[in-house]
């Protein structure tokens, strides 16, 4: 690897991946930039507050890029500090999901190659993608908000899935959301949503409703296997209502992107779109939102990447 010009980087490590088997991957990263002659500020935070702080006075500085090391929790975060700036975002993906990384060619689950991807990109122009703004109005208990999603928006069963894990203190690790995903299927029922696409409003029952600015989410589930980082549109999936069974059925599709030929999906583009139903927690990029109705508008080309 060889670099031609010394940057100014800040690279952002998630707090959580200071154990497990991705611990090393974020001093791998600071030690290889710096050995390339780069300057770099390292951000190792205790938790989540603590790093938002720390990477926003850092970002505040105006580095060459900003890179983040974990999911796509931490892509949310550092898309959400570099939106609508010239600032670059560098991803190195070692989280569970890495859906942004997975749309966007990085290479997964081989930190050196990702840092190699990283380094040869740093050396180019940045490539310019979309990203949602979504705003909120005030609801009971919950503050009116603003933010930035940059890859996918959910707002039916996949985010009740969510809400219903990150409310269980028991178990630990991946085995919370498997026994959240039982509990749910068991009470599975159709929500009334009432939609608008731009010019189009939809009143309708379904499972879920989905946004893709990017193709999957969830650790690689197609839910919208066409949509694009850079068409200055969002792409919509409904599910319909179904049974438990039906739903069992058509839900290991998605990682292929083939339930989009079911008559009971529907799919939509739009540049602005409003959800509303009640009892329902919107999550973007994995990360808890707010509580419906929800306001999505494209920007096109708020955002940069390192690709």
């Amino acid at each position: 690897m060889v670099t031609t010009q010394a940057k100014h980087l800040v690279v952002a490590i998630n707090p959580s991946a200071s154990f497990g088997s991705t611990r090393g991957v974020g001093p791998r990263v600071v030690d290889a930039l710096r050995k390339l002659g780069h300057t770099v500020t390292a951000l190792t935070e205790p938790d989540a507050k603590s790093l938002l702080a720390a990477a926003r006075a850092a970002v505040a500085t105006r580095p060459d890029a900003l890179i983040v090391v974990g999911g796509d929790g931490m892509v949310n975060l550092g898309a959400n500090l570099v939106a609508g700036s010239e600032v670059p975002l560098g991803i190195i993906p070692s989280g569970t999901g890495n859906d942004m990384s997975r749309g966007l060619g990085i290479p997964l689950d081989d930190p050196e190659r990702a840092i190699e991807t990283l380094v040869a990109a740093l050396q180019k122009p940045a490539r310019v993608i979309d990203a949602m703004r979504v705003s909120w109005p005030a609801t009971e208990g919950e503050p009116a908000g603003e933010r930035w999603s940059a890859g996918s928006m959910s707002a039916g069963f996949d985010a009740i899935v969510n809400e219903r894990a990150n409310s269980m203190r028991h178990p630990k690790g991946p085995s919370r959301y498997i026994l959240a995903l039982l509990v749910e299927l068991v009470r599975l029922a159709p929500i009334s949503y009432r939609l608008a696409f731009d010019d189009e409003v939809l009143e309708i029952e379904a499972l879920m409703v989905s946004v893709g600015n990017n193709s999957s989410l969830g650790g690689g589930m197609k839910i919208t296997p066409d949509a694009k980082f850079d068409d200055g549109l969002l792409d919509v999936m409904i599910v319909t209502p179904l049974s438990r069974l039906a739903f069992l059925r058509i839900f290991p599709r998605v990682f292929a992107g083939t339930h989009v030929t079911d008559p009971r999906v529907i799919l939509r583009q739009a540049k602005r779109i409003r959800i509303e139903a009640k009892g329902i927690v919107a999550y973007g990029d994995g990360e808890r939102f707010a509580p419906l109705p929800l306001d999505l508008e494209v920007v096109p080309g708020a955002l940069k990447v390192l690709v």
